[in-house]
């Protein structure tokens, strides 16, 4: 998987900037098999899918990240979780006979809020929240970026259904250039370039291609790969937790509902966990405690 699903770091030798670059297509299309999404859905839930990826390259840490957009609109959610291991999963959400086919993001989302949400393995859980009031994910991200953490960055995003692509420029501290205008000048040089780089290019080029045409005039290293896969992490034991944090009485309640068996279904990955009544008595048996039986999966 690693020939079509990976990161790729990036940076300049003569400026204070990094990147990176994200390519997804077998994890995307993993994604994409589990619902059958319209066509706008499908690009935005790749491009968030591209974003996620993108940051966790450049972030430093353990854990999972997660993005995520709710609104009114015709669609309603987005979601994408991806791990340090970079091991990625999203959905969607959305009203059908609402979305057509050429809908722009503020038709699809208006009055979204977009939520960063760094939960690092054994650390503070981190949430930053933005507007998403721009004509593009990218664009979001950028005032992202620019309000909440005080990171000059440029992002470039871009899905069609088959392959989900992602840029990222992000300034350095001052070390290779000295503060003042020279370093705004040097930072305004790289994201000019970039800019100049179109959805046909970044999902068609390979990355050495895509940096030689953006900055062959520039010293570049990139670096080497790191892989990306689809991964759920859901399962028949984290659905018995599910049922005993709701306590006993609820979950018999649950079960005389639901005629003797209860179903649950990941929204991630269309997994099916069925619980019968002989099920919800042995979970509930003395000893079983937070930890449920031994048998999963």
């Amino acid at each position: 998987m690693t020939d079509t699903d990976f990161t790729q770091r990036f940076i300049f030798d003569n400026h204070d900037a990094r990147g990176e670059l994200a390519s997804l297509e077998q994890s995307y299309a993993h994604v994409l098999a589990k619902h059958d999404y319209p066509e706008p859905v499908r690009i935005l839930l790749g491009e968030l899918m591209a974003a996620a990826a993108l940051l966790v390259g450049s972030l430093k840490f353990d854990g999972l990240l997660t993005l995520q957009v709710r609104g009114d609109g015709p669609l309603s959610l987005l979601v994408v979780e991806c791990s340090s291991n970079r091991e990625v999963r999203g959905l969607a959400r959305y009203d059908a006979g609402r979305v057509h086919g050429g809908a722009s993001l503020q038709e699809l989302m208006p009055d979204s809020v977009l939520a960063m949400t760094v939960d690092p393995e054994g650390g503070q859980r981190y949430q930053g929240l933005v507007a998403l009031d721009g004509d593009s994910l990218a664009a979001c991200l950028n005032a992202y970026f620019a309000s909440s953490e005080q990171l000059e960055s440029r992002f470039a995003l871009h899905a069609d259904g088959r392959r989900a692509r992602g840029f990222l420029l992000q300034q350095l501290p001052a070390a290779q250039v000295p503060q003042g205008e020279q370093r705004a000048a040097s930072w305004q040089h790289l994201t000019t370039l970039a800019q100049t780089l179109s959805a046909e290019e970044l999902l068609g080029l390979d990355n050495s291609t895509v940096l030689h045409r953006l900055y062959h005039e520039e010293d570049v290293r990139l670096f080497d790969a790191q892989q990306v896969q689809f991964s759920c992490n859901c399962s028949r034991e984290r659905s018995q937790k599910a049922l005993l944090s709701l306590g006993e009485h609820d979950v018999l309640a649950l079960l005389q509902e639901q005629n003797g068996s209860i179903e649950m279904d990941c929204q991630f990955c269309n997994q099916h966990y069925s619980f019968t009544a002989a099920d919800i008595r042995q979970l509930f048996e003395p000893g079983q405690g937070s930890d449920g039986p031994s048998t999963v999966h």
